[in-house]
């Protein structure tokens, strides 16, 4: 072998020597990932009771997706989107879910959005680690041993059943009686409300129905039987459909509130005009107006975002900014990261892509969403959150107040 020859061996080895004593000292994670694309899962109801919510939050995760891989992904990694239906069922969810960790292996899933399905993915996504934001407003479900890894955009339902009480008690009401089915949260919705009424000197009754009947005659006469001046609704659309057309006929002729979620348009094409005209409809809503609401309508090309939208909007915003701030794509990482981006001050952002860009400049910066400030409490829920009041005038809803 010439000397020439045997230098050239020798550098050549000896980069190898180099490379091979770098690669022993970064992280095994490090390689795993390098170049690799991050897996983030939607995982919300496109069937199912929740089926006219899902669409639009699983389009708006993918418009931020594609608008952050547009401008050079998180980490100098793209992401990819899985999208998997919740059904709005526990069993789906939970079965589509381990797919999402195991076979995808995605590091966050965005999404579930009814109590029942909330709590039947929570475990699995504590478990294993993954980060797991939710809709789903019952109180407890926060309330598990999540170690973190669990955060919900949507007030819990003590807000949002204390909102209701107020607005049953700003009708000066003599009497309240609450009809609803029996779900994750029926139970604390009613404890909330008889406090409420107690405190006030007004008398208060419930009753709690099974949600699949298709007639709820002998509970609302019940009710009649009251005599309540107002009337709270916590059914969804389809036994909401049963129970107003049974207390139309009843004759009912007192003021009627119900969840958003139970009164809305599809309700309005299921039953006749008369048997809803004047009922109001309480949801949480969305930070009109603001910012990171307008730039959501301009990414999905929607007018009127609801809170649904909203709210994923900010889940996905919030995952990604949070593995920017931990330079890592693990759940981990993103739970111990994701308050450091939207509270506890720094420059206001409303997306992800200029929050990248300050946190490359080392700049602390405070995510501001479309929902609201999502700012979250030691249990992962949000602190504070309006309502959209709204009222059935002539078939439509008519928007009352936003407070």
């Amino acid at each position: 072998m010439s000397k020439s020859m045997s230098s050239a061996r020798r550098d050549w080895l000896r980069a190898m020597s180099v490379t091979a004593i770098g690669a022993a000292v970064l992280p095994r994670s490090a390689w795993a990932q390098a170049g690799t694309p991050i897996v983030i899962g939607s995982l919300t109801p496109q069937t199912g009771a929740g089926s006219i919510y899902g669409p639009g939050m699983r389009d708006a995760i993918a418009a931020v997706v594609k608008e952050v891989n547009a401008a050079g992904g998180v980490i100098s990694r793209q992401i990819k989107l899985v999208s998997e239906d919740d059904q709005t069922n526990p069993e789906a969810t939970v079965r589509a879910a381990r797919k999402l960790i195991d076979v995808d292996k995605a590091v966050a899933i965005l999404g579930p959005w009814a109590s029942s399905v909330a709590a039947a993915v929570a475990p699995v996504c504590w478990e294993s680690e993954t980060m797991c934001a939710i809709v789903g407003s019952a109180d407890n479900i926060t309330r598990l041993p999540h170690k973190g890894f669990l955060i919900r955009t949507q007030p819990n339902i003590s807000m949002q059943a204390a909102r209701f009480g107020r607005l049953a008690l700003d009708q000066n009401p003599k009497s309240i009686y609450f009809l609803g089915p029996q779900t994750p949260f029926t139970q604390i919705y009613i404890d909330v409300v008889a406090k409420m009424a107690k405190d006030k000197g007004v008398a208060f009754a419930s009753e709690i129905y099974d949600g699949s009947k298709t007639s709820y005659r002998s509970e609302v006469d019940k009710a009649m039987k009251f005599k309540p001046d107002v009337l709270l609704l916590g059914g969804f659309v389809n036994d909401n459909a049963v129970v107003l057309r049974d207390i139309y006929r009843a004759g009912y002729k007192g003021t009627m509130i119900g969840f958003g979620t139970g009164v809305n348009t599809k309700l309005l094409e299921s039953v006749p005009p008369e048997a809803v005209e004047g009922i109001y409809a309480v949801t949480p809503s969305a930070a009109l107006g603001s910012p990171a609401y307008k730039r959501l309508a301009k990414l999905i090309n929607v007018a009127d975002p609801g809170p649904f939208e909203s709210q994923a909007y900010d889940m996905i915003n919030l995952t990604v900014l949070a593995i920017a701030q931990g330079k890592q794509a693990t759940g981990p990482a993103i739970r111990d990261n994701i308050r450091k981006v939207s509270q506890g001050g720094g420059t206001v952002v409303d997306d992800a892509v200029e929050g990248i860009k300050l946190i490359g400049e080392g700049k602390k910066i405070n995510y501001e969403g479309a929902s609201g400030p999502v700012e979250f409490d030691q249990y992962g829920d949000i602190v504070d959150s309006k309502f959209r009041i709204e009222q059935v005038r002539g078939g439509k809803l008519t928007l009352v107040e936003i407070s």
